[in-house]
């Protein structure tokens, strides 16, 4: 039999299991109460109107094209769909500035791929998104906080060469982020691209939540900031990742990424190697969808998860214990919580699931450093009010128990 960790890339050891991956196994088993994937309530899918637009599309004149190859760089419809929407919100772009991926976690692998050699430095948010951290793993680098303060460019600069390597790039959720639920400030964004400029890196703008603002006034993205600084998207550093997983569906894994040409055109590149392009079928039905239903769907999930979301704070402000504190996000499907001192979110979790039936993700998954051992991150987006409720006070009731025994 081959040992076969003696012919696997040293990439390898890199790669874990992602611990949100399995924990939505738990999704499965009628007597937990899940906040633990961050995943969007399928019973707010516009499933009709995509059998609508699957059936178009077949039936009608599109039937050869939706199931032949297509072009790397994505259905040229949704591109220009995509051109609209993004001038919407103050993204000036021509299609070619667009580049469909089947979903945004490959954008985020074929940026790791473009930019990372082994020992670079990325600058990630601690937390930060755990499905970016296992994109950029494969690829060997080291990580450093990215901070909005009290950081100077070369001590980025000097840490990254003491390991071996350089900074490459910043990357960082700029609304609602997963899995704090917090938005980086106008001030902070602009700070995030001066920083930028000062290491001549790029800035990835992870995006897939900007649409699910329940609240407060919309914050310019970083991209549409770096154009008004530049002048025009082909002078910008910024690569803008969107996706239509937490808008439309996530099964259909359409995403996309908005950039400069030259950063589009190495992604084409890439993409023809890997998997020639995304599903036709898919992208065609996603552009169907879009132009017909886009804005009622994104107004009846912001009100859904609106409530849910206001259900939840209202639960942890009742049940949780003195020390224990949370975000309060404006948009997006996520609570971050920070629990008292001496209590461990992975301890928590195995007492939660066997004794209270109760799920969420242990927050040190998402900090480069793995530090965090006190934190938890919460879904409100698949359970309705009832659920919440009582889910938040068994969690509670855990957390006053183990606040006791570390005491």
């Amino acid at each position: 039999m081959l040992a076969w960790n003696h012919v696997f890339a040293s990439r390898a050891s890199r790669m874990r299991a992602s611990e949100i991956r399995e924990l939505l196994k738990l999704l499965d088993q009628p007597d937990i109460i899940s906040f633990a994937g961050g995943i969007p309530d399928p019973k707010l899918f516009p499933a009709e109107a995509f059998k609508q637009a699957y059936a178009e599309t077949l039936n009608g004149g599109e039937a050869m094209a939706a199931l032949q190859y297509s072009v790397s760089e994505g259905y040229a419809p949704l591109r220009q769909w995509l051109q609209q929407e993004m001038g919407r919100i103050g993204i000036e772009c021509e299609p070619d500035n667009i580049f469909i991926t089947s979903g945004s976690q490959q954008a985020l692998d074929y940026l790791g791929k473009l930019f990372l050699s082994p020992d670079d430095t990325a600058l990630v948010t601690w937390p930060t998104y755990l499905g970016a951290l296992q994109a950029f793993n494969a690829y060997e680098p080291h990580y450093d906080q990215l901070g909005f303060a009290n950081r100077t460019p070369e001590s980025y600069r000097s840490l990254a060469q003491s390991r071996g390597g350089d900074v490459k790039f910043a990357y960082l959720s700029s609304d609602f982020a997963n899995p704090t639920g917090q938005t980086v400030s106008l001030e902070e964004r602009e700070r995030v691209l001066s920083l930028a400029r000062e290491l001549d890196i790029p800035v990835i703008e992870d995006a897939a939540y900007q649409h699910l603002r329940f609240e407060g006034a919309p914050l310019s993205s970083i991209l549409a900031l770096d154009i008004a600084r530049s002048g025009t998207i082909e002078e910008t550093r910024t690569i803008y990742c969107g996706s239509f997983s937490k808008t439309l569906a996530p099964g259909l894994r359409v995403g996309y990424v908005v950039a400069a040409k030259p950063v589009i055109q190495k992604l084409v590149l890439m993409k023809q190697a890997a998997d020639l392009h995304s599903s036709t079928i898919n992208q065609m039905a996603i552009a169907h969808v879009a132009e017909r239903h886009f804005q009622a769907q994104i107004e009846k999930i912001r009100t859904t998860y609106m409530a849910r979301r206001d259900a939840m704070l209202d639960a942890l402000s009742r049940h949780m214990p003195v020390g224990a504190r949370w975000t309060k996000p404006e948009g997006g499907m996520f609570i971050w919580v920070t629990l008292p001192d001496g209590v461990d979110g992975a301890d928590l979790l195995q007492n939660a699931i066997s004794m209270e039936k109760v799920a969420f993700v242990p927050g040190q998954a998402f900090f480069a450093d793995k530090s965090g051992t006190n934190t938890l991150r919460l879904s409100y987006s698949c359970a309705n009010e009832t659920a919440i409720e009582e889910g938040i006070a068994r969690l509670g009731r855990l957390v006053k128990r183990h606040t006791q025994n570390a005491a």
